[in-house]
């Protein structure tokens, strides 16, 4: 028996009875839970820019990975190509919040079990993961920091200006600060007492305080 007879015997026959009712069922629920996968992280996203792209992009995943495993557990051979073909794949797609990942990895992991046939794990799986992100990102954060940006004349209108700042935030540090021969610029981090944004007026209207402006910070800025 040559290294051919063996291959065909062990291999070629090795494929199981397509079923088009059970694609079906698969698909279905794939695209369920990818469609409860895009409702979490519509309302878990806290970045600057929502990208429903990315979201769709979601669903769409969980359902082309449930196809792809639907083919690799049916045929031996063609989960064979299947591995040569996407090894040779890159995805370069930047991943700008650390969250997309989780995601990402979410909607893999339930086109994988859903197309191995284990639907009860990834609908309550998902049921549960889904409950904790949408727990701890709907929690109120009252110290929102902020980055306010200061421009003044002259080391008077600075002192005046950190005073006003040290009176209306609960909580200022100093980042950075630049210094020129007209002009001495900082880069505070403030956490406000209430979302009233008033004393930015304030600072304003100090004689030598050229400009003042207020940041939401979202871990994104670079002084």
């Amino acid at each position: 028996m040559t290294f051919n007879d063996i291959f065909k015997s062990s291999f070629l026959e090795s494929i199981t009875e397509f079923s088009v009712t059970d694609m079906a069922i698969a698909l279905a629920f794939s695209c369920a839970v990818g469609l409860f996968i895009y409702f979490v992280y519509k309302k878990t996203f806290q970045g600057v820019m929502y990208s429903a792209g990315f979201a769709m992009t979601l669903v769409g995943l969980s359902l082309v990975t449930t196809l792809v495993i639907l083919a690799v557990t049916s045929n031996v051979v063609l989960s064979l190509g299947m591995v040569g073909a996407l090894s040779i794949v890159r995805f370069r797609a930047a991943i700008k919040d650390p969250m997309e990942i989780v995601f990402l990895f979410w909607a893999i992991a339930v086109g994988i079990v859903i197309g191995a046939g284990m639907i009860p794990i990834a609908v309550i799986g998902s049921i549960i993961i889904g409950i904790i992100l949408l727990i701890f990102a709907n929690r109120k954060v009252y110290t929102k920091p902020y980055v306010l940006i200061l421009n003044c004349d002259n080391e008077n209108a600075e002192k005046e200006a950190m005073n006003i700042i040290k009176e209306e935030t609960k909580r200022s540090c100093v980042k950075t600060k630049t210094v020129t021969a007209d002009n001495i610029e900082l880069s505070l981090e403030v956490s406000m007492k209430n979302a009233d944004t008033v004393f930015v007026n304030k600072l304003q209207k100090i004689n030598g305080v050229k400009s003042a402006m207020l940041v939401s910070y979202n871990g994104e800025y670079m002084a």
